[in-house]
């Protein structure tokens, strides 16, 4: 049964909308509607503010730390249609680049897997995803996906670099990485995209749920002989999609229906146990047992208040 160990008062002066540890899990980075970014450092069980970034104009909804190669490095994005980069040099934050090309709310951001280089993916409430690359010579280069969900893009996540080889082709693996990444939207839809001579296109489109996609998360696949990607939604289900890599068609299963909207899915750094977040104000941790059963190894109650949701408008 897991437990709290550690809470962190974050003094910020609205909902949270986000928490995120870095690779090392000694800084936590949140968010909140009260348009600032707040880093602790969170080592030894203390809590110490490392630094407040403000540069946003409305509520900031999502976080992703890139990988320490790339140095201290974290995304941002907000309901003033912005997506931001901030970095740390010589021990002082500041904004690196601000990426402002979405017509409406940015609700999610992910830093690629480090084996893909400096890039970042984008949902917005245009219904659009943007893909962020740095070149490598200071300037950074975006490729939108335009009409990428109806209505509004939620939430992307990337496939992990090293997904089972039986999902890639001879050629591809010869070229290099094939670069995936999932996403979900308010068309009930969750999509996967792949990157193809320079472009992304649309490679499978999972149907499954009733309403709005807010959440989908890929799994890491240390160990896995299959690719898993969780995806949550307000019709109160989460689902579990999972591909052997033979015919690279996704079958999917549904973990449970919860009595609330379900806000958020997060895999654990193995890939094998899944936490779930919702309006019914519980983080539940579940796995699959040798009986391919999804059980809930842990319920946990969060306190006082919901977790912050990110409205798809804008």
């Amino acid at each position: 049964m897991a437990s709290v160990i550690n809470s962190v008062d974050t003094a910020h002066e609205d909902m949270i909308h986000d928490a995120q540890l870095d690779y090392y899990g000694t800084k936590l980075a949140t968010c909140s509607s009260d348009r600032s970014i707040r880093i602790f450092d969170v080592t030894n069980g203390q809590q110490t503010l490392i630094t407040q970034l403000r540069g946003h104009e409305g509520p900031v909804w999502q976080l992703s730390w890139a990988h320490p190669m790339f140095g201290n490095m974290l995304a941002s994005c907000g309901y003033d249609r912005k997506v931001i980069i901030w970095k740390e040099t010589n021990g002082v934050w500041g904004k690196l680049y601000e990426y402002t090309q979405h017509d409406s709310s940015v609700n999610s951001v992910s830093f690629a897997p480090h084996e893909y280089g400096l890039m970042l993916a984008c949902g917005s409430s245009d219904g659009s995803i943007s893909v962020i690359t740095n070149a490598g010579d200071g300037s950074w280069d975006s490729k939108k996906i335009n009409n990428a969900h109806t209505i509004g893009c939620n939430a992307v996540s990337w496939a992990p670099a090293t997904a089972p080889n039986s999902l890639f082709d001879s050629q591809s693996v010869q070229q290099g990485l094939v670069k995936r990444f999932v996403s979900g939207g308010c068309d009930f839809l969750v999509k996967i995209w792949v990157e193809d001579n320079g472009q992304w296109i649309e490679e499978q489109k999972l149907e499954g749920h009733s309403d709005w996609v807010r959440d989908v998360a890929w799994a890491q696949s240390i160990g896995l002989p299959k690719s898993i990607i969780a995806s949550c939604s307000q019709d109160c289900r989460v689902i579990i999609w999972t591909n052997d890599g033979v015919s690279n068609s996704w079958t999917s299963k549904i973990l449970h229906k919860f009595d609330d909207v379900v806000w958020h899915v997060s895999w654990s750094t193995t890939g094998n146990i899944l936490a779930v977040s919702g309006g019914d104000n519980k983080v539940t941790l579940w796995k699959e047992n040798l009986e391919s059963q999804w059980v809930c190894i842990s319920d946990i109650h969060k306190g006082h208040g919901t977790i912050g949701e990110r409205p798809s408008s804008g």
